[in-house]
């Protein structure tokens, strides 16, 4: 009778691990293009990604560098204080897009460009990204305090 109790007890528990390696899995299976993984424009430049691999890209709008084209294609690039990546946009941007601005892009970077296909701008006066003002802050270009472009 016990030998039955701990074969049962042991191929409850093997089924309990399959079953949670299944749910990984698929968790992982579902989120494969959901994930976007956060990259500074230093980064970039430093080690270029596939033309494949969709990423986010978060910086200051260089200044000087804004030019609207046909349509609703705007080109600018994107800095940290140590590299400086040109962006290409085909849509509307946000409000409070602006030059010496934070902003957080969503796309490929083809060709020695950043081609997005989502541009995030900060919300408000004072809002920037965790991950823009980090990246920022390695540069030596953000100050505790202060909101680059004010």
């Amino acid at each position: 009778m016990k030998g039955l109790k701990k074969q049962r007890r042991i191929q409850v528990v093997a089924l309990a691990v399959v079953a949670l390696i299944g749910a990984t899995v698929l968790i992982g299976y579902a989120m494969r293009d959901g994930i976007n993984f956060f990259r500074a424009p230093s980064q970039i430049a430093a080690d270029p990604p596939g033309p494949t691999e969709v990423f986010r890209i978060g910086g200051l709008v260089e200044t000087g560098t804004l030019v609207r084209g046909q349509g609703e294609t705007i080109s600018f690039n994107v800095t940290d204080g140590g590299a400086s990546i040109p962006v290409v946009y085909t849509g509307v941007l946000p409000d409070l897009f602006g030059e010496n601005q934070g902003m957080v892009g969503t796309g490929r970077y083809i060709n020695g460009t950043f081609e997005a296909t989502e541009i995030l701008a900060k919300h408000d006066e004072t809002y920037m990204p965790k991950e823009v003002i980090d990246a920022l802050k390695e540069q030596g270009v953000y100050k505790e305090g202060t909101t680059p472009g004010s």
